[in-house]
């Protein structure tokens, strides 16, 4: 797929990952649309020429996702790619003796269910384009667990099978479903876990190269040794991840 020229709407896109994506795909002259919870990050984004313009909403709240699919086919009846980038993990255990309904309801809202419905309320625009793309980021966690975030991980591999099925129901239009596959990157979500982290810069690198060459799955960095350990050494692939 051309990566210029082209109407663009990245969720999560303040910062890390979504924010990379913007100032790439700004720089290739694309008009590039970002949205996230945190108005200050994304007027930063805007004054900084990093994005065209913003939407400050709360994802998993369904009154300002339609707002915000109001707002694009309002003013950008243009866009033909999605990328869904927004994410949140929380670390714990079911065993602490608290209550977790708050903060499963948080991850699975905003990894999974909003990034489904705001997939669905968008997808009649993408489908109006002469060629469109949605571009799902999932991550390496979404193949091998981790044992201090299993809500996390469990949102990352149904992002991983709806991705896969919406290819299947989709193949046959002008809309490409592509997969980001991740290793462990440097944002502030990851901030204190982990070592050999890469920046989102990296990441969008090697994600803007496979998009461009119509992949379907776009494996990032150490992701790709972790696929085939996981399939032909699980044990090794699960003893490496499991206390990450």
């Amino acid at each position: 797929m051309k990566l210029s020229g082209n109407t663009i709407l990245i969720t999560g896109g303040g910062s890390g990952i979504g924010l990379a994506f913007a100032k790439a795909l700004t720089d290739r002259k694309n008009i590039v649309i970002i949205c996230g919870r945190n108005v200050k990050m994304l007027e930063k984004a805007k004054e900084e020429g990093s994005t065209s313009n913003y939407f400050q909403c709360d994802l998993s709240s369904e009154e300002d996702q339609k707002k915000l699919v109001e707002f694009i086919q309002l003013n950008y009846p243009n866009t033909n790619i999605l990328i869904n980038n927004a994410g949140v993990q929380h670390n714990y255990t079911f065993d602490d003796q608290k209550d977790h309904r708050d903060l499963i309801e948080n991850e699975v809202n905003i990894n999974f269910t909003a990034q489904v419905t705001l997939t669905d309320g968008l997808l009649p625009i993408l489908l109006k384009q002469t060629q469109s793309s949605i571009v799902n980021i999932t991550s390496a966690l979404a193949i091998v667990p981790k044992q201090s975030a299993p809500v996390y991980c469990a949102t990352k591999a149904a992002m991983r099978a709806f991705s896969k099925a919406l290819r299947y129901q989709l193949e046959d239009s002008v809309v490409n479903v592509t997969e980001v596959v991740p290793a462990l990157v440097e944002t502030a979500m990851t901030e204190g876990r982990g070592k050999g982290k890469i920046s989102p810069e990296e990441v969008v690198i090697e994600a803007l190269a496979g998009i461009e060459s119509d992949k379907e799955e776009i494996r990032i960095g150490k992701t790709k040794i972790l696929f085939l350990l996981e399939r032909f050494m699980p044990s090794v692939a699960n003893g490496i991840i499991r206390h990450g």
